[in-house]
């Protein structure tokens, strides 16, 4: 998504050769519509997908989730949380997920009422690195005999092999924004 690159080229900050930072548009203060295009993108890439709810953790991932879930005609979105509230009272699917940003291990959930064995489920994350999160994800789908019709990265950090995990897998990874390397605090796209 040439918007998206161009974005990140004059906004985003390589730091050293592994992290991208580009929280001034994406995962910290939000473009609104820029996120809307990135919904919109989503939602034609994934169209033919019969996706029936769109996926993903708290809290980076939501913007570009709510986006492409109101893209696709409003499909409800449901959210991994972190920590377990206590209006959680149903069971819930859990799984570990750590974080390549910040080097944490974390058990998301999601409720019971909200993940259904007839659920096609599209996953959408703000990046995709190492593959972690979405495996965690994917777990979640899997415990409630859903169907993952596919995964879409706004930004993939191809290096870290995160999508060519999840293709083995035999999932469809679509990523908006492809980087290839990290040199010198210059973001290189494949």
């Amino acid at each position: 998504m040439k918007l998206l690159e161009d974005r990140i080229l004059k906004d985003g900050v390589g730091i050293g050769t592994e992290i991208v930072k580009v929280d001034s548009f994406l995962n910290h203060q939000v473009d609104v519509e820029l996120t809307d295009k990135i919904g919109e993108e989503f939602a034609r890439i994934f169209a033919e997908s019969g996706a029936t709810k769109v996926l993903t953790v708290e809290a980076s991932g939501i913007p570009a989730a709510v986006a492409t879930a109101r893209a696709m005609g409003n499909l409800p979105m449901v959210f991994a949380k972190k920590a377990a509230p206590n209006t959680m009272v149903d069971g819930s699917y859990t799984a570990p997920v750590k974080s390549f940003t910040k080097g944490t291990l974390s058990t998301v959930r999601v409720s019971k009422s909200y993940l259904k064995a007839e659920d096609k489920v599209l996953i959408i994350d703000d990046f995709l690195a190492t593959g972690e999160a979405a495996i965690g994800l994917l777990d979640l789908v899997r415990q409630a005999g859903a169907k993952c019709v596919g995964y879409g990265a706004v930004v993939e950090k191809a290096w870290q092999g995160g999508a060519k995990r999840l293709e083995e897998l035999g999932y469809r990874v679509e990523s908006l924004a492809v980087i290839s390397s990290i040199v010198d605090g210059n973001i290189n796209f494949k």
